[in-house]
């Protein structure tokens, strides 16, 4: 009787086929092109961003991310500490006082080929009710499908302006691609603006990256960022609090695509919502008295997020 598995070797495409003789216990090692895709990641579940070169490619939108705490009057020169970990960036508007409004850019990268959105995280409304989305900015978007209130206020303060930006810089730069990166509360905000972009600019690719995100909307929210948007990432750092906030017991949940970095900083590709496999946040840190505070601001592979960054 022979036993067949599929497997992937770390940082490459290349599939292998093992092949187990039971009787004899003879093992036989193929590589066989075409099953990565179909077969390797459910065989594997997704576990391992693997090497060097995976978790370095990080590197670029966790200092936009940084970026994002930095003055608008910064980010519009792009002459800012983190700035330069991505400097070919030509910013096309910027604003915020950090205060009723965060910071936010709008920009656009050469070397990603893409619009780059950021905003900076400040608390400015309590608000933990759970909302509908206001049509107006998110046109389309089933009325089951709720947010914190507070982020969606914070949100539209901004929104018009960022959209408008977003709008001129894909015009003028003649791409379909935007990349928005952020930290804690200000990733709930680039979330909301991950789903604004999708409902209002029909064609465009979206890549949201968030670091230290809180839960944003309840599990239709949830449900429709993974229908609607299939290139987010929710980077959350060994113990975070923030990642497990507001609680699921208030109606809350995170979309898929969490990446989680452990205790030896490895980073580990968690399955679907809120994912109990080992090593993943719900696994490590389902009780806030588990949380380690000074894990929100990283390290996020070396990196620590905020406006003093640099790159080395």
């Amino acid at each position: 009787m022979l036993i067949a598995i599929a497997a992937r070797k770390l940082c490459t495409a290349e599939a292998i086929m093992i092949v187990m003789n039971v009787a004899t216990g003879q093992v036989y090692i193929w590589p066989v092109s075409g099953l990565l895709e179909v077969l390797a990641p459910r065989l594997v579940h997704g576990r391992s961003t693997g090497c060097s070169a995976q978790v370095n490619a990080f590197d670029p939108f966790t200092f936009l991310a940084a970026a994002s705490y930095c003055q608008p009057a910064a980010t519009l020169s792009w002459n800012c500490a983190p700035c330069g970990g991505v400097p070919d960036v030509v910013t096309t508007a910027s604003g915020g006082d950090g205060a009723s409004v965060q910071f936010w850019f709008v920009g656009f990268s050469t070397s990603l080929n893409s619009v780059v959105v950021g905003h900076q995280a400040v608390i400015t409304d309590a608000d933990i009710i759970r909302e509908n989305l206001d049509p107006t900015l998110f046109p389309g978007v089933p009325s089951n499908v709720k947010a914190h209130g507070g982020f969606l206020d914070g949100h539209a303060r901004a929104a018009p302006d960022v959209f408008a930006a977003v709008n001129t810089t894909l015009l003028s730069n003649g791409v379909n691609q935007i990349t928005i990166a952020s930290h804690s509360l200000g990733a709930a905000l680039g979330l909301l603006d991950a789903v604004m972009f999708r409902q209002r600019l029909p064609g465009v690719n979206i890549k949201f990256v968030g670091y230290g995100m809180p839960r944003v909307g309840n599990k239709e929210f949830a449900n429709f960022v993974d229908a609607n948007l299939p290139d987010v990432t929710r980077v959350v750092n060994q113990q975070d609090p923030v990642p497990i906030l507001p609680g699921r017991f208030l109606g809350f949940r995170h979309p898929s695509g969490e990446v989680h970095i452990g205790e030896k900083g490895q980073f580990l590709a968690c399955n679907g919502q809120e994912s109990e496999e080992d090593g993943c946040t719900i696994d490590s840190t389902r009780f806030i008295f588990q949380a380690e505070k000074d894990d929100h601001s990283g390290p996020y592979h070396k990196l620590k997020i905020g406006c003093g960054l640099r790159p080395t």
